[in-house]
């Protein structure tokens, strides 16, 4: 069974990290300061690449992001290539200078 959290230290740095069985096999690292989360990069255990795990990493930073009422910039590539792909998914939430 896969789990989702998200972990902050006082300086509003941390990760989404996913595990499965108790395993951690994938993580998001991110930084939260004044209302705007980065994502800086998306790592999932090659053995378990494939699964659809970074698009539940996906999902719980962006979950957290609209229930803190933050924006994201999607410094990592897969985070921001998904946005450009599915932007009405994400316009909400999209930090763009």
């Amino acid at each position: 069974m896969e789990t989702t959290n998200v972990i902050l230290n006082e300086k509003g740095l941390g990760v989404v990290e996913l595990l499965t069985d108790g395993k951690k096999v994938g993580k998001m690292d991110i930084s939260v300061k004044e209302k705007v989360l980065t994502v800086y990069h998306t790592e999932v255990s090659p053995e378990h690449g494939g699964k659809g795990f970074a698009k539940l990493l996906l999902g719980k930073l962006v979950a957290y992001a609209r229930d803190n009422n933050l924006k994201i910039i999607p410094l990592c590539p897969y985070v921001h290539a998904q946005f450009k792909r599915n932007p009405e998914e994400y316009n909400d939430i999209w930090f763009k200078k």
